[in-house]
């Protein structure tokens, strides 16, 4: 797929895609246009779900999947909240972009691990808010690097409604390690941190 629909969200779907041609089934969680769904089944996921609270950003995926000339159940669109749908499913892929700021953290990271099948893989990519001085540092270090690329690949707009995070980094990720045994956490450039995390086998 080409690759003209760039932003900050976008640079990390790479993190996801590495799990997608052994997946037999994938969801992501606040799918918005559906973009890195269509990605999903191209990479080789043969059933990807998405989901989202905005039933007209949850129509406009369902529109760039039929233009794209894949329909259900290869791609399927729910309208929801991830804290109850999809009901009693589980996945082999959960992602979850830009998304999980919007929930309680506790309850949403314990759900996205429901969601995602024995020997599955989970995988994150969310904001926090700036606490400590690495914090600082950090977020202060990426402002020349996004002002270089942005203005060089320019930044698309998804449409989505934006909030900022209520927790920080360091709250983040001392829940995501309680609540996730031996997930990996990483922090990234574009103001984002990973978590990446596969479920035991049953």
């Amino acid at each position: 797929m080409a690759d003209d629909r760039w932003n900050h969200n976008t640079h990390y779907h790479r993190l996801a895609l590495r799990w997608a041609p052994t997946a037999r089934s994938a969801l992501d969680v606040g799918c918005g246009e559906g973009r890195l769904t269509r990605e999903l089944h191209a990479a080789g996921t043969p059933r990807v779900t998405g989901l989202d609270v905005d039933a007209a950003q949850v129509d406009r995926a369902r529109d760039e999947a039929r233009a794209a000339g894949v329909g259900e159940p290869s791609l399927r669109y729910l309208v929801g909240d991830v804290l109850d749908t999809p009901a009693d499913e589980q996945f082999d892929l959960v992602t979850c972009y830009a998304t999980l700021h919007h929930l309680d953290l506790d309850a949403g990271l314990r759900r996205l691990r429901e969601l995602t099948a024995p020997g599955g893989h989970l995988v994150v990519v969310g904001l926090a808010g700036v606490r400590t001085p690495s914090d600082i540092a950090l977020s202060a270090a990426a402002v020349p690097v996004a002002a270089v690329v942005d203005r060089t690949r320019g930044v698309w707009d998804h449409g989505a409604p934006m909030t900022d995070p209520s927790h920080g980094y360091g709250e983040v990720r001392r829940l995501a390690r309680d609540v996730l045994p031996g997930v990996r956490w990483r922090r990234h450039l574009y103001w984002r941190y990973s978590l990446v995390w596969t479920a035991p086998r049953a």
